[in-house]
């Protein structure tokens, strides 16, 4: 199954879509401890809203971002919605009302529904063969299940040694180096 990290497009796809799970698992328990300084006891109304805003715009707005971008060069598409990423998660470490929270996880889920979507468009393009693209399905779902129990895991080991909102920091870092990474990737035109 490893085999397909041979081929160095999609390497880079894969681990640009670790290191943005990664920050999205940070995002995740950092949103948490925000809400809990701004909210206090309300802190769980606050962030059951904001996961919820936080499915509801990715569920909602995939389908009309990816015929939105649908015939824009795919590279250029996946570095702004990872960029666009980075500036949101940026903010959040500035928060101090629970609208900001809202307003800027719906602003990081939607480059989220534009660069998923997009993402996976691009992978049988680089991986055409149907062994080597089921493969990466396999790979990228992997990566998916790994983050859900490595992200908490990294994020209570940075807490021993830095505050919650650094983990805001590792997010956006993790979007940086993924619009990076997409960056340095020939990424075939749609045809």
């Amino acid at each position: 199954m490893l085999r397909i990290l041979g081929n160095r497009a999609y390497a880079r796809l894969l681990s640009a879509q670790v290191l943005a799970l990664l920050g999205t698992g940070l995002l995740t328990v950092a949103l948490g401890l925000a809400a809990y300084d701004i909210a206090g006891a309300q802190a769980g109304v606050v962030l059951g809203i904001a996961l919820t805003i936080k499915m509801v715009a990715y569920v909602g707005l995939s389908p009309l971002a990816t015929a939105l971008v649908a015939r824009l060069d795919r590279r250029r598409v996946l570095i702004a919605a990872d960029l666009l990423r980075a500036a949101a998660a940026g903010c959040l470490p500035f928060i101090d009302a629970a609208w900001q929270i809202y307003v800027l996880i719906f602003v990081l889920q939607a480059a989220s529904a534009t660069f998923t979507p997009t993402f996976q468009a691009v992978i049988p393009d680089i991986l055409p063969d149907e062994e080597d693209y089921t493969r990466a399905l396999s790979l990228s779902r992997l990566a998916y299940d790994l983050e859900n129990l490595l992200s908490p895991v990294l994020a209570g080991l940075l807490l021993g040694v830095m505050a919650s909102h650094w983990l805001f920091a590792g997010t956006g870092l993790g979007f940086l180096a993924s619009a990076l990474l997409v960056g340095m990737t020939a990424i075939p035109a749609v045809s």
